[in-house]
């Protein structure tokens, strides 16, 4: 008998099992696909820096290394995104081919099914690339080496079908796709109607039990080229053929598309971009059992198999995709600012244009050191569930407004579409991206918070566990233990909350790093005030949380400044504090940090326990929401680090994809280097008030050749400045048929004229 688990913690236990909210199967599935990571740490209120500053850099091998600058640079050579989107609205045919061949498709597949067994972070640096040349070229490629069933297959799937299967879809031969979402079920896909009944058929001349399937998905990418489909419905058993349940549950299976009542090959547009995507169906198809992944045995398994594939995939493709966006946005925009004037000078040198590109780069710097540091977690073989949504949150969400910045600057140089945009199609697409692999607001406001709570928590999953145990006595056991655990945990991050903020964080843990070390302080200091925070707010409202979705999101921002500033960290450490760099460190933490305090502030504010919000202030935020965002010094040096060819610029936008054509980009950069290097010539120019260069050479202001190079820098300027235009007859047939007739009289008239 023990007095504190008899007396004590029994009536806790038996108040806390009476109002715990129900938990549905896909939300435990949910929660029980992946793992934690560094998000755990985070939540501890007392991260271990040393071990952040230990786990080993993502790097590639030097077969992934030639893979980037052989078949993936000659893919880029190979991409005009102008055309596939104006001429073709597709890729061309030796494209796709290519694309086989190379075995593009297989990236994550192992080699001894026939693909190439590239890392998550190869896989990313492709994604990567592809995306800074042609949006449509890097969704072809990343959407198989995500979640669909390459994928499922790898993790899930027999021996058998591994065998038959990945080799098919690592060189090609069958393109794959996965429906999950339905006009019924979007972001709620568990609430899918497409079914799956168990019943007897005849399938390739034989005899055998399986499944009659009925659907109808549609957002499908890839879809409409698809020989192999990955599908997920909800399985019947009405005849007890493979046991007494008769409701199995969400299940997913292979399709090959050439089956009987397969309807596929329409096509969507989404956002006006020409990447393969479109709606399927399928009416009474029939497949033996052998055909689900992983066979009968994972009948009804189908949620936790697409959540755990989903936990890697979500950290991988789109903030690949939208780390490129940011980086290539800082890189033009910040050329761009350079070389165009206005007044008389350089638009670079307006604050009001700093202040959008400063903005511009930091994320630039933040994103692909967050993106770096997932790739790490996921080469160690680490599947963190929360990581992954915060990353594909915060990616999309922070590269909208990057190219949002980045089209206020351009200004009509990106409104008028054409051949020489080189920003207008990623504008148009970056809806996709916040729509896709479930919805940015669905995620914020469910999902980060909703799950971290649970998964990173130290105590809260345990005590979950123990309260749903069936046998009661057994978990009265277990919850006694994990509970005075967790009070005792309690009580620990209140006092370091309390001294950390008092003191402002000065004594708070730190390694040294240099002038970082200040950071890594206050990060320490608000990991305590975050951990006590939502454990006072899971104390007083419990499941009510659940339904609190607008405080959820702001724990879930903290939770993701966080770990996005830690990353941001790492990233500065693992490339060798380099000085130049500091400005786009410096503008991280103090947006990062602005956005921590007014969170804190604004949960204090909305907390429906005041008692509770009024203790909470005294602890973590006795003076208030203190700090102002980046100082107006970091944002002109953050913006300064874009605007001269350096190495500096190179290291916040690495790795882009450059073709050496006549195409915008081309020209961008051409100009770029041509009007840094004459700016000595320039301001002698206009120390003498001239501009015209000839002149300037005969009062000898400057020499010959530097009037040449000044001539070809102010060319290469006017052809960026350029921007696009049509005949009318090219934009609309509405013209086309006066524009024959015109052509008519004109030919007649010039053959009269001859005669």
């Amino acid at each position: 008998m023990s007095f504190r688990r008899d007396f004590i913690t029994k009536p806790i236990f038996g108040f806390a099992r009476g109002v715990m909210p129900t938990m549905s199967d896909t939300e435990r599935e949910a929660l029980e696909a992946g793992d934690v990571w560094w998000d755990a740490d985070l939540f501890s209120g007392n991260p271990d820096w040393s071990k952040l500053l230990a786990y080993p850099q993502a790097e590639l091998t030097e077969e992934e290394k030639a893979f980037l600058s052989g078949p993936v640079d000659e893919l880029c050579r190979m991409l005009d995104e102008w055309k596939i989107f104006w001429e073709w609205r597709d890729l061309p045919r030796e494209v796709w081919d290519f694309i086989k061949r190379e075995k593009f498709f297989g990236m994550i597949i192992p080699k001894e099914f026939g693909g190439l067994g590239f890392s998550p972070y190869a896989h990313s640096e492709v994604v990567r690339k592809l995306s800074s040349r042609s949006l449509t070229a890097a969704v072809t490629v990343m959407v198989p080496n995500s979640l669909g069933p390459g994928e499922l297959l790898m993790r899930f799937g027999a021996r058998e079908q591994q065998e038959r299967w990945l080799p098919r879809l690592a060189s090609g031969h069958d393109v794959p796709c996965f429906g999950l979402t339905s006009p019924e079920a979007g972001s709620d896909a568990a609430s899918m109607v497409d079914t799956g009944i168990i019943c007897k058929g005849n399938f390739e001349g034989r005899e055998t039990i399986g499944l009659r399937l009925n659907w109808h998905k549609r957002y499908i990418t890839l879809g409409p080229v698809s020989t192999l489909l990955g599908l997920a419905f909800k399985a019947y058993d009405p005849d007890h053929l493979v046991g007494e349940q008769e409701e199995l549950g969400i299940t997913v299976a292979l399709i090959p598309t050439h089956l009987p009542g397969v309807e596929i090959g329409h096509r969507h547009l989404p956002a006006m971009q020409v990447f393969q995507n479109g709606p399927n169906r399928g009416h009474d198809v029939f497949i033996p059992l052998d055909y689900i992944i992983g066979g009968q045995e994972r009948l009804g398994q189908g949620w936790k198999m697409l959540m755990t594939a989903l936990a890697a995939g979500r950290g991988i493709s789109l903030p690949s995709l939208s780390a490129a966006g940011a980086a290539y946005a800082a890189r033009t925009t910040g050329a761009y600012a350079r070389i165009r004037e206005q007044f008389g000078i350089s638009i670079s040198k307006f604050e009001g244009v700093e202040e959008p590109l400063a903005r511009i780069v930091g994320t630039a710097y933040l994103l692909d050191a967050a993106r770096r540091l997932t790739c790490a977690a996921l080469n160690a073989g680490h599947h963190p569930a929360v990581i992954s949504g915060i990353m594909k949150l915060h990616a999309t969400e922070r590269m909208r407004i990057a190219i949002d910045d980045a089209m206020d600057i351009h200004g009509g140089k990106a409104v008028i579409d054409g051949p020489q945009n080189y920003l207008g199609n990623l504008h148009r697409a970056v809806p996709v991206g916040i729509t896709v692999e479930g919805a940015n607001i669905l995620t914020r406001n469910l999902i980060v918070f909703g799950q971290g709570a649970i998964r990173a928590h130290p105590y809260l999953l345990e005590e979950m566990t123990a309260l749903g145990e069936t046998d009661r006595a057994k978990g009265l056991d277990a919850f006694d233990k994990v509970l005075w655990r967790h009070v005792g945990h309690t009580f620990k991050t209140m006092f370091r909350a309390l001294g950390r903020s008092w003191t402002f964080g000065l004594f708070a843990p730190a390694p040294d790093a240099g002038d970082a070390t200040t950071f890594y302080r206050q990060l320490s200091r608000y990991s305590a005030g975050f951990a006590i925070c939502a454990d006072m707010a899971l104390l007083t409202l419990g499941g009510a949380l659940k339904r609190k979705e607008m405080l959820s999101a702001r724990f879930g921002d903290i939770l993701s400044e966080l770990y996005l500033l830690s990353a941001a960290l790492k990233r500065w450490q693992d490339e060798g504090r380099q000085k130049e760099d500091f400005a786009a460190l410096e503008w991280c933490m103090a947006s990062g940090f602005r956005t921590i305090e007014n969170r804190f502030a604004e949960i204090i504010a909305n907390l429906p326990n005041r008692f509770v919000a009024a203790i909470l202030k005294l602890l973590i935020q006795p003076f208030g929401a203190r700090v102002l965002g980046p100082s107006d010094r970091v944002v002109h040096q953050c913006a300064a680090l874009v605007l001269e060819p350096s190495v500096a610029r190179d290291r916040v936008t690495p790795d882009l994809a450059f073709v050496e054509d006549d195409g915008g980009l081309a020209r961008l950069e051409k100009a770029f280097r041509l009007v840094a290097a004459t700016e000595d010539i320039a301001k002698q120019m206009r120390a003498a008030r001239l501009r015209d260069p000839d002149e300037a050479v005969k009062k000898g202001v400057i020499t010959q050749s530097d009037a040449d190079k000044l001539v070809a820098a102010r060319a290469a300027v006017a052809a960026v400045i350029e921007v696009d235009d049509f005949a009318p007859e090219a934009l609309s047939p509405i013209y086309r048929k006066a524009a024959d007739v015109h052509q008519f009289f004109q030919e007649l008239g010039e053959q009269r004229a001859a005669s």
